[in-house]
């Protein structure tokens, strides 16, 4: 896959996102049987791993796209990415958000002097509308994860893995569009193929879980999730990140609500970390038992921490 290089990736961000820590965690050690480590991409410079693709794609613009300006959608830590690297490297930028985006990944985005339009009841309706945009201004678009250059940049996530963790046997990761688990999913296998890949995703941010099911990307309603980051369509002309999923992803679960809420609160007084819901999804698979597979030691990618302090509170006292 030559339109991949997450090497390249790597070695472009390096002066924007950091290297970020792999915890072992004793709890979760204990309860599956092997090692198991945590990516703490919650500790990230924009509190999630979206910084890697977006610093990727942003690096790569034409002198006269970065003048004109960028436009995207997200339903909050890839905004606050594209916003954080705007602001970095002097290129205005729009972002369409859906009316819900929690409140933390708004006020970040507008600190670093993006322009923020909300719009729609939906992820979906919003993205509809930085089309829109797009069209209008001439705006380039930073896609979430359909994206060979954001998808590099999620891969350089999986480098930094088999460096930290040259015992590595299985990987669990968050899936949602598909960029994550893309990026390091390629980078993986090119290294060893007989690394194991877990997606997971939440029941209420399932799009790319039933699009596979049907062996096509679809349409999926929106359901209101903790795991809001989860949230989203996958695209019907989705033409990378579904086709990696499906050929290349060696499993898929689904974790329900209240097993995000356990685990976020699991993270929270055992490892006495901030993870937001749809970054404990690899968490609670583990809490559960669902990964019944895995070989050789474990990395659970916890893709973010940036939750609303008054949601985190009441996830903590319930």
């Amino acid at each position: 896959m030559e339109e991949f290089d997450s090497h390249s990736a790597r070695e472009a961000i390096s002066g924007i996102a950091v290297t970020t820590p792999l915890h072992r965690s004793s709890g979760l050690s204990a309860s599956a049987g092997v090692d198991v480590r945590l990516k703490l991409e919650n500790l990230q410079v924009t509190g999630s791993f979206k910084v890697r693709g977006a610093a990727t794609r942003m690096l790569a613009l034409t002198e006269a796209e970065r003048e004109k300006g960028v436009i995207t959608c997200s339903s909050g830590n890839h905004g606050r990415a594209v916003a954080f690297v705007a602001e970095k490297l002097g290129i205005p930028a729009t972002i369409c958000l859906p009316e819900w985006v929690d409140p933390v990944k708004l006020d970040a985005m507008r600190r670093h002097g993006a322009e923020t339009v909300l719009h729609g009841k939906t992820y979906d309706e919003a993205e509809v509308r930085s089309f829109e945009i797009e069209e209008e201004r001439g705006l380039t678009y930073v896609h979430p994860f359909d994206d060979p250059h954001v998808i590099s940049g999620q891969g350089t996530i999986a480098l930094e893995i088999l460096e930290q963790c040259p015992s590595l046997g299985t990987v669990v990761v968050p899936l949602s569009g598909g960029g994550l688990i893309a990026g390091i999913t390629i980078a993986l296998k090119q290294h060893d193929p007989s690394i194991r890949v877990v997606g997971v995703s939440a029941a209420r941010a399932r799009v790319m879980h039933e699009s596979l099911l049907a062996g096509r990307p679809i349409e999926f309603p929106e359901e209101e999730t903790i795991a809001s980051a989860l949230s989203g369509g996958i695209g019907l002309d989705n033409r990378y990140s579904f086709r990696i999923v499906r050929d290349m992803v060696d499993e898929r679960l689904l974790v329900e609500e209240e097993e995000l809420r356990e685990a976020m609160t699991w993270a929270a007084r055992e490892e006495k970390l901030v993870v937001e819901g749809g970054g404990a999804v690899g968490i609670a698979a583990l809490l559960t038992g669902r990964v019944k597979s895995a070989k050789g030691d474990v990395v659970v990618v916890v893709s973010g921490g940036n939750v609303a302090p008054d949601l985190f509170a009441k996830v903590l006292s319930d």
